[in-house]
């Protein structure tokens, strides 16, 4: 019937089109991956030949200034494998049920994220377990039940022989964070990598860290090592050297004990940093090679927070030391001169309130000298009325106050040096003539640092010369000339050399070297009184200056001058031998990743 043969006519026409536009679709696509994009696919299909083993270099080793070593490299061990050969079913299973056999703790669910958070590339080798010990690496390598699709590979890890003595001045490294691997340039880190954490092995990572090497090799269809393509070698890091002393570190930390404060102790006319002490302290060693949740948070949440360094981010009230500021601005600004006296009977009495001396019986007559020598309150109350807040912050700035130090370490607090409109924006308060008052005394809104401290009686000491704090001997940096008076320098030292000879720190003058300096008691909101000294020596010819800072100490005459005169005494009798230190400062020879690689990994 013909109605019927034009409907199978009809039918075999859409069929003969369709087959036709299957077969359009099918060219067009061939040709597009065949021709279009043919390089892209075939590199696509090389690389998943591909395997790309990374080489961690070896860190540049930290060295206090004397040779000594604070961070060293150990060779340790580590599990590898390959994504693309770790998603075989069950394979994760076999491996966490090895690793507990051998009593290394690593379930699957932390096999899964420790894959998911290096994973970014199938054909780039990851690390599943690290700091495997010799033994460790020997005893599972041997075992049959060993995946032959993972390989032992020999990496660095950090080592700190002075552990707590120096935690807060090497600092640690860990792992790379998410945030930090985000931050970085592309393809400087990767997923595992190790990164410096805090003090120098964060602040010089650059120099520390090196240069990764890489070798790629060309693997068959089991994932079996064809040949070699490229080969890359890891460079170590720059080792760098400190101006720090470890013999005076100890005997800081020693002296400390178990008080919470801090020891500052650097050259004056340099500011290269000597001692740089912060107590409580922690291990960073543990640290370093990987701590439990639990653990951390035991560290980051202990009252007394051993992780703050003290000496350069604690903030407190500077206290009577500041009043060797107040005296060489009032003398500067010609608001007194030597001669000018007050007489203290014990307290400053203003209409609408009563400002007391440390001594209520007073002093009597003082003059500038012999109110820095008997820390008279009532002295720098008169001083300070008339010298009034602006002036007083004029001075305060040009020491640098109110800002860091700049010294090369993380984390540094620049304090706070407060005033009217500080006042009025946070805590809604206009300046009053009491706020001046106990700002002339170091003490209210007022806050520094122990760093900031020694480099203000620095520049007293080396004739008015602003220092930039240094802890790597490289980094020295010329001072600033303040422009002061020599002779009206010359007066607030004479006061600050009669303050330990005849005067409330003479504590800090029993240990054989002449030391100018000044005590201080910082009041505490929170608990007892704190206790501060700051000294330099020699008196005549000051080399190096040195702050302690005791909290809850209450007496810088008697708990922290002591400090500062022991320390003081130490660096000066044992003064730096340059003589074969370079040889020492250069480091061991190390044997090369590769080297290690070659002569552990089964190939």
């Amino acid at each position: 019937m013909p109605e019927i043969r034009d409907l199978l006519d009809s039918r075999l026409k859409v069929l003969m089109y369709a087959i036709f536009a299957t077969l359009g679709i099918l060219f067009t696509g061939l040709y597009f991956f065949q021709i279009v994009h043919a390089d892209r696919y075939v590199r696509l299909a090389y690389n998943n030949r591909l395997r790309l083993i990374r080489f961690s270099p070896p860190r540049g080793e930290i060295y206090d200034r004397n040779g000594v070593p604070l961070a060293i490299n150990e060779t340790t061990f580590s599990i590898m494998g390959y994504p693309l050969d770790l998603d075989g079913q069950g394979m994760l299973t076999r491996v966490s049920e090895l690793l507990m056999e051998y009593g290394i703790p690593m379930s699957v669910e932390d096999l899964e994220r420790t894959i998911k958070k290096q994973r970014w590339a199938p054909y780039r080798v990851i690390r599943l377990v690290p700091n495997l010990t010799m033994a460790q690496m020997a005893e599972l390598v041997a075992d049959p039940e060993f995946p032959k699709q993972l390989f032992p590979l020999p990496e660095w890890r950090r080592i700190y022989p002075a552990g707590p003595l120096a935690a807060n001045l090497t600092g640690y490294v860990g792992e790379i964070s998410e945030s930090e691997l985000r931050n970085s340039l592309p393809g400087e880190y990767i997923g595992g990598d190790l990164v410096g954490k805090g003090g120098v092995e964060r602040y010089y990572e650059d120099r520390l860290r090196g240069a990764a090497g890489e070798e790629a090799i060309e693997v068959d269809a089991r994932g079996r090592k064809v040949r070699t393509v490229d080969l890359r070698s890891s460079e170590k890091g720059e080792s760098v050297r400190l101006t720090v002393d470890m013999g005076a570190q100890k005997l800081a930390m020693e002296l400390l004990g178990d008080y919470r404060g801090a020891v500052v102790a650097m050259d004056v006319k340099t500011g290269a940093v000597v001692v740089l002490a912060s107590s409580p302290a922690y291990d960073n060693n543990p640290l370093a090679w990987g701590v439990s949740a639990r653990e951390w948070r035991e560290i980051t949440e202990d009252q007394n927070r051993p992780m703050l360094d003290r000496s350069i981010a604690g903030v407190y009230p500077p206290a009577s030391t500041f009043k060797a500021i107040v005296a060489l601005a009032a003398l500067e600004e010609g608001v007194v001169t030597p001669e000018t006296t007050f007489v203290c009977t014990g307290a400053l009495r203003l209409p609408s309130r009563t400002f007391r001396c440390w001594r209520r019986s007073g002093h009597g007559s003082v003059n500038l000298t012999s109110a820095l020598q008997h820390s008279c309150d009532v002295y720098f109350y008169q001083v300070g009325m008339k010298l009034g807040i602006d002036r007083l912050l004029k001075w305060v700035r040009k020491f640098g106050l109110g800002d860091s130090t700049g010294i090369d370490l993380p984390g540094e607090a620049g304090g706070n040096i407060a005033g009217p409109e500080w006042k009025k924006r946070r805590v809604k308060e206009n300046w009053y003539q009491g706020d001046t008052l106990n700002y002339s005394i170091g003490q209210g809104f007022l806050l520094l640092t122990p760093l900031q401290i020694a480099r203000v009686y620095a520049a007293i000491a080396n004739g008015g010369r602003l220092v930039t704090p240094f802890v790597v001997a490289s980094e020295s940096r010329k001072p600033v000339d303040m422009g002061v008076l020599p002779e009206k320098l010359a007066v607030v030292q004479r006061g600050l050399n009669n303050v330990v000879t005849r005067g409330t720190g003479s504590r800090a003058g029993r240990f054989g070297v002449s030391i100018a300096g000044k005590t201080g008691t910082a009041q505490n909101s929170h608990g007892l009184d704190h206790a501060v000294f700051v000294g330099y020596a020699p008196a005549d010819n000051p080399q190096y200056v040195a702050v302690a800072m005791v909290e809850a100490g209450e007496h810088g005459s008697s708990v922290a001058s002591p400090i500062v005169g022991e320390v003081l005494a130490y660096i000066l009798s044992h003064p730096v031998d340059e003589s074969g230190n370079q040889e020492k400062f250069a480091g061991r020879k190390e044997t090369d990743n590769q080297g290690e690689y070659q002569k552990y990994v089964a190939q």
